[in-house]
């Protein structure tokens, strides 16, 4: 009998996990998960370094108190901090690396989200962390602000993986194509093989669900409340329709041809935050060939328990989908003026956890200069 996750990697999705810690890396349980639970890649964000880091646990220590002997200010140990546990991981992910000739393997690392509104600070930051990680199998995280849009081209055509992060509609998903491909085409000029970089858009889920459930239930009419919970899916099964459009065009083509990859559908956000919704709902209502759903443990878990996988769920659920947000305008849901609270949203929660994480390892490094003396 296959397990849910083995299921699903028939399927051709990719299980990463939305998690990373030192202890992960240390005790084994990363490894352990790449064995049991079918996981092969990582992401990573401000929060859950702020988790790792300032969850009361004593895996840094060391670190932390060597970089206060040596002066290290803030950004610079937490820049030390992350990237190790990133190479590290990207070691650990390195034989599902080379068995899947790239595609999957990959570990995904953050630029400052104080940066989401700055292009040229995101390209440098970006260029920096390949460099410092310096693994073939790292995907750097870019925001799909406005600013983030060119830096995604450009980090691209400099031959380096990405991971564009925080979509939530499809106008910007059309952007964020349109940079992916214009990035290959002109690391393709550059001189590089384009057939090694590699990059995933990460389309959020449950976030949409949580503002537009909200509305609806302000709006409160019968036909408002029949919609809620379909919006999150809905919205990433429409995303799957336009990946498949974009990607079959000639430009798309052209590049396939020469040796590039797609970029392929990433959900995200993926743990359900309403009790009453089935805890895989995120998970077995968006399976499809060629994405990857990164998930937090507790819905890993959940899936490898009792998700019921009954092959591709989003092909050919399009018209329905189309439906829901018909029936959404109808009832009155701004779903333009969603999209965009959640992106605003989406990078100021990043800011704020930065921020926490700054004020953790600021305390820490001076606790460790105290002790010294």
């Amino acid at each position: 009998m296959s397990t849910p996750t083995e299921k699903l990697v028939s399927e051709g999705v990719s299980i990463w996990l939305d998690d990373l810690s030192r202890e992960r890396i240390t005790s084994g349980n990363l490894t352990e998960l790449i064995s049991t639970r079918n996981v092969s890649g990582v992401t990573t964000n401000p929060t859950i370094f702020q988790g790792a880091i300032g969850g009361g646990g004593h895996a840094y220590d060391e670190q932390i108190t060597a970089l206060a002997r040596a002066g290290a200010s803030v950004d610079e140990a937490i820049f030390a901090a992350t990237t190790d546990d990133v190479r590290d991981a990207a070691d650990i992910f390195r034989p599902v690396f080379d068995a899947t000739d790239g595609i999957d393997g990959r570990v995904s690392i953050e630029v400052s989200p104080d940066l989401a509104h700055d292009t040229e600070a995101t390209i440098a930051q970006a260029k920096e962390l390949a460099a410092t990680v310096a693994r073939p199998n790292v995907h750097i995280k870019i925001p799909a602000t406005k600013a983030g849009l060119p830096a995604i081209t450009a980090v691209l055509a400099e031959g380096i993986s990405v991971n564009v992060t925080l979509i939530f509609s499809l106008e910007r998903y059309a952007e964020v194509i349109e940079a992916f491909l214009a990035g290959i085409e002109q690391a393709q000029v550059n001189g590089h093989d384009i057939s090694t970089i590699h990059s995933v858009a990460s389309f959020f889920v449950s976030r949409v669900d949580s503002e537009v459930d909200k509305r609806l239930v302000a709006i409160g009419t019968d036909e408002a409340l029949g919609l809620k919970s379909l919006a999150g899916v809905a919205n990433a099964r429409l995303a799957y329709e336009l990946f498949e459009k974009e990607f079959a065009t000639d430009r798309a083509k052209a590049l396939t041809d020469a040796g590039a990859h797609v970029q392929r559908p990433l959900w995200a956000s993926t743990g359900v935050k309403d009790p009453s919704l089935p805890d895989t709902l995120y998970v077995t209502e968006l399976v499809a060939p060629g994405t990857v759903n990164t998930m937090p443990e507790k819905t890993l878990e959940a899936t490898f328990d009792h998700g019921q996988v009954a092959g591709d769920t989003v092909t050919g659920t399009y018209e329905a989908a189309h439906k829901v947000f018909a029936d959404l305008a109808a009832v009155g849901v701004d779903f333009d003026d969603v999209t965009q609270v959640l992106e605003d949203e989406g990078v100021d929660k990043f800011i704020a956890s930065w921020h926490d994480l700054q004020a953790t390892v600021k305390t820490a490094l001076e606790g460790a200069v105290e002790a010294a003396r």
